[in-house]
């Protein structure tokens, strides 16, 4: 079982930046399909972005393509968030998620993840 940490929110100003971090536990991670995604109060979980086993493939949301940046470190253990030029509909509890896959996916569902963290929480000042 895959224990997933998420670190690196907290409050930035509209057009600023952060980089979030979620270490996973566990060997070879790089079996590991990795997704970010970002639940704010009332609304649904949405997909924010994934990334293969090896990084070489990537999907975005639409709503944050050309701002964020997702990554992966396989010998860290470690997939990163890079999100600039921040609004405030960003503001959200950003949850890492992982699912066992060799495959490039996609997987933009909650629902074919089987493994999360416990979320950190970003929050954007207009």
């Amino acid at each position: 079982q895959v224990q997933l940490v998420e670190s690196g929110g907290g409050l930035v100003q509209a057009g600023g930046s952060l980089r979030l971090s979620c270490a996973a536990s566990g060997r070879t991670f790089s079996n590991y399909f990795m997704g970010w995604f970002r639940q704010a109060p009332g609304k649904e979980r949405e997909f924010v972005a994934a990334i293969s086993g090896y990084g070489n493939t990537i999907y975005y949301a639409d709503s944050v393509k050309g701002r964020f940046t997702v990554s992966r470190d396989n010998a860290k253990n470690t997939l990163y968030l890079q999100m600039n030029s921040l609004k405030p509909e960003d503001a959200a509890v950003y949850y890492c998620a992982t699912r066992r896959s060799i495959f490039s996916g996609p997987y933009t569902v909650p629902q074919e993840y089987t493994n999360w963290g416990q979320g950190t929480q970003v929050t954007v000042s207009s």
